[in-house]
């Protein structure tokens, strides 16, 4: 926003004083609203009539980011169904391979929830002979924990795959980041 504002005011010669005096504002409303201060209703239609322009020509479109990276990165998490440790291996490794800093960080948060998952699995995967021989079962208790982590990785891969396509963020990530 500011720039625009401030962009049109200068391709205008006008100083911020002028501005503000055509437009009725005072000069420290123009200071802000060339620092940074979000331009609306009565604000926005005086400065644009100021600057002989549109109120719709002020306004910055919010980008929208490129996450094609991150979308294939939380894809790649499912190489984990197979390969073991693949859900954090090939992730990891597109993260690292990624220029772009939203898509690394996306990649990044992705990456961390596999880790946890994968480390969570192997302690449950050691864990199982033992509790199955201490409670005497007979039923190979191990295939509880991987059904179950499994199933988690799949549903976690889906639900930030649909969050990636409609909002351009993860829907399930780790609070403290350590990646």
């Amino acid at each position: 926003m500011k720039n625009k504002v401030k962009f049109l005011r200068e391709e205008k010669n006008m100083t911020q004083n002028e501005l503000a005096e055509k437009s009725g504002l005072s000069l420290r409303t123009i200071q802000r609203i060339e620092a940074g201060n979000i331009l609306k209703g009565f604000t926005l239609k005086t400065i644009a009539a100021a600057l002989e322009t549109t109120s719709e020509h002020l306004i910055v479109k919010k980008e929208t980011i490129q996450i094609e990276r991150a979308k294939l990165i939380n894809l790649s998490v499912l190489s984990g169904l197979i390969i073991p440790f693949g859900s954090v291996i090939f992730p990891l490794l597109l993260t690292y391979k990624t220029q772009d800093a939203a898509n690394k960080e996306l990649g990044k948060q992705i990456v961390s929830i596999q880790i946890v998952l994968s480390l969570l699995l192997s302690v449950l995967m050691i864990a199982s002979p033992f509790l199955q021989s201490a409670f005497i079962l007979k039923f190979p208790i191990f295939i509880v924990p991987l059904i179950t982590i499994l199933s988690l990785k799949l549903l976690i891969v889906i639900l930030n795959g649909i969050s990636l396509n409609q909002k351009q963020e993860l829907a399930i990530k780790l609070k403290n980041k350590f990646l």
